[in-house]
């Protein structure tokens, strides 16, 4: 059966601007798609209104825009799809695959320390199963997607395009995990799963931070009856501390007031993806770097030409 022609995204947080290491997540998955002839689009994702700032989104759009990153359809904003959200909630919880949880991080935690695994995973705690069988007389707070019954493992097996066969057990790794949050608001996986489907998306290009999700989208997908994307998870950029370049720890916002500053972005974007500089035009930067890209795919299957340094 032949593949699907290619569809990739850039899905960004208006959590602030556009910051280096965003822009190498932009970059590299709009050079996956041109590398692939395919179509590349842009979704905000601001389904945590809470963190949300405003503006942010329309900068990130006027941001890509500077950089010639223009998506081949209108961006898409999560906040405007719940509907789409509760109907794929609703599916699992006729299915028997979704069901309210009435506790609390405390309750959890307190859960966890009886039975003797008090264990954090990436500073959350792994659910327990507290309220699969009801909710015993506490208020709904969440709705939890059931991994596997009692008894049975949910080991999920795919492979990274860079990272090659990967593995997890999401029953036990993570446990139920949250579908809609207790304020209401949609979770980051099922959110991404229906949106993902719904954009036809066949290729996710994201950073390798984002790649301990997987298994649990793919469930999702199987549950739901969605199909699979192909995954790419590329390094991260790093601070000169080794730690992940992210707004939460400072990253600086992206100035592109002009076309020199505009063409620095981008070629220490490329440089972080073992590129060469570029100059020129930005038209004959950005044709320069997807050439070279399409044909690093052509000769090699591995990461090797994945290479960073510190931002």
């Amino acid at each position: 059966m032949s593949q699907p022609p290619y569809i990739g995204r850039f899905a960004p947080s208006p959590t602030g601007p556009l910051h280096a290491g965003s822009l190498v997540a932009a970059l590299v998955s709009w050079l996956d798609a041109r590398a692939h002839g395919g179509q590349w689009l842009v979704r905000i994702e601001d389904v945590d209104t809470p963190r949300c700032v405003p503006g942010a989104a329309d900068t990130i759009l006027q941001q890509l825009a500077s950089c010639g990153l223009l998506p081949d359809a209108a961006p898409v904003y999560q906040s405007q799809r719940g509907a789409l959200y509760k109907q794929a909630l609703n599916q699992l919880t006729h299915a028997g695959l979704a069901y309210p949880c009435g506790c609390s991080r405390q309750d959890i935690a307190t859960a966890l320390a009886v039975s003797g695994h008090a264990r954090e995973r990436h500073g959350e705690l792994i659910y327990p199963g507290t309220c699969r069988a009801g909710l015993s007389g506490k208020p709904a707070r969440a709705w939890r997607f059931l991994t596997a019954e009692v008894g049975q493992r949910a080991e999920v097996t795919w492979t990274d395009r860079r990272l090659g066969p990967q593995t997890q057990n999401v029953s036990e790794q993570v446990g139920d995990f949250v579908l809609r949050r207790a304020d209401g608001l949609w979770a980051y996986q099922l959110a991404v799963v229906v949106d993902d489907a719904a954009q036809g998306i066949t290729d996710v290009v994201r950073g390798e931070d984002l790649a301990d999700n997987t298994a649990r989208q793919i469930l999702l997908q199987r549950a739901l009856g969605l199909p699979t994307p192909r995954y790419l998870h590329t390094p991260l950029v790093l601070d000169a501390d080794g730690e992940k370049l992210s707004k939460q720890n400072g990253a600086q916002a992206l100035l592109l007031s002009n076309s020199p500053a505009v063409l620095a972005a981008l070629n220490a974007a490329a440089a972080c993806l073992n590129l060469p500089s570029a100059s020129g035009t930005l038209t004959e930067a950005l044709a320069q770097w997807a050439q070279r890209w399409t044909a690093q795919w052509a000769l090699k299957s591995s990461g090797e030409r994945f290479h960073h340094s510190p931002a």
